[in-house]
Order: C-alpha cells, then sequence, then structure tokens
C-alpha cells in the first residue's frame, strides 16, 4: 500500500503521534509491533517519556510495510532522529516540515478542514485521534490566520496536528505527481 506518513514528537508532556494517508485521501492510525499497538505515545504510560527505541522500531517497521512516498516530520526534541531516518530510508522521503511556521500551519490547517468536510478527506476514526481533534482550537495569528493550540495543557492535539501534518504531505505527493505514473515494468535479460 503506498502511503505518506507525519510525525510529530514530544518528549515528556505532549504525546507522539504518526499518522498515514493513502493516495485516495483515507487517513489512519498505523499499528507497529507484535502487540498491533497504534503509532501514538502518551509519555504518561511510559514512565513520563517517550520511548524513543519504540517509535524508531514502528518509524522502520512502517517503512519495511508500506511504500512511503513522503514522511513529514515536526523536528523539534527529534532532529537527530529524523535525520537518522532520512539517511535510513532516503532524503527524498523523510522531510522536516516545522509546525511552528504560522503562514505554513494556517493553509495546511485550512486545506485539512476544508478536505474533510467535502469528502475529499475520510478517516479510520481513531478514538485518540478524535480527542485530539476535538481538543484543538483556532488561535488567531492575524492576517485572518490561525494556528491549531490546545485550550488546556492537560487537553492534547498531538494527534491532529499530525493528521494535518499528514494530509499536507499526502496533498503535496500527490501534486508531485505520487499515484500518477505508472508502475515501472520490470526488464528482463536472458544470460548468453
Amino acid at each position: 500500500m503506498d502511503v505518506c506518513l507525519a510525525f510529530d514528537g514530544s518528549d515528556v508532556d505532549d504525546w507522539t503521534a504518526i499518522r498515514a494517508e493513502t493516495i485516495d485521501g483515507w487517513q489512519f492510525t498505523p499499528t507497529w509491533g507484535v502487540d498491533a499497538a497504534p503509532t501514538i505515545w502518551d509519555p504518561a504510560q511510559h514512565g513520563g517519556s517517550i520511548p524513543r527505541v519504540e517509535v524508531h522500531a514502528a518509524v522502520d517497521e512502517l517503512f519495511g510495510r508500506y511504500d512511503v512516498a513522503r514522511m513529514y516530520c515536526d523536528p523539534p526534541y527529534w532532529d537527530t532522529e529524523i535525520q537518522t531516518w532520512a539517511l535510513r530510508h532516503g532524503e527524498e522521503r523523510v522531510i522536516e516540515w516545522l509546525t511552528r511556521r504560522p503562514v505554513q500551519m494556517h493553509e495546511a490547517a485550512r486545506r485539512f478542514v476544508t478536505d474533510l468536510s467535502t469528502g475529499a478527506l475520510t478517516h479510520d476514526g481513531c478514538p485518540i485521534t478524535a480527542q485530539h481533534v476535538a481538543a484543538a482550537r483556532r488561535l488567531a495569528r492575524g492576517a485572518d490566520r490561525y494556528v491549531l493550540g490546545k485550550p488546556a495543557q492537560h487537553q492534547k492535539i498531538d494527534a491532529a496536528v499530525t493528521s494535518v501534518l499528514a494530509h499536507e504531505a499526502a496533498c503535496d505527493a500527490r501534486a508531485a505527481g505520487w499515484g500518477t505514473r505508472a508502475p515501472a515494468r520490470p526488464s528482463f535479460s536472458f544470460g548468453s
């Protein structure tokens, strides 16, 4: 299956999430490991900090299971890991995408909301993501722009931000030709 991925990481307070989107605009939370755990980590469930070893294992598993066209990653606290993933899986596929840029994040969130409301984007109904989307608030940033924010520190929005980022990765990949090129035909050569 062809997908685009997005990653938004934290260290000790906010959650870490990976979301995926298919060529036809279906978004889901991938699972990983023998327990098929969702790729969303709450630091409180891991002794107070995100289990980076698990996140690394999940990323490697997802790149092994799916044909990943693009993975947008929000770099704060995870710069070294993202660089490692880019070296391992391809710098043209693993791309830093800073969510703290108000103009770019506003445009990505606006497109996400529009595509969700028109049916161009559908989703798996992940309950954690649904909670994070419900908690997300539009915070004004001037010039009729907004970014996503949480109403209170205990109300997390990380899976919502990751969903916006996954959609942005998929939209950019589609604009670059993802899903429109014919698959390469195998070439055969016969020995002499």
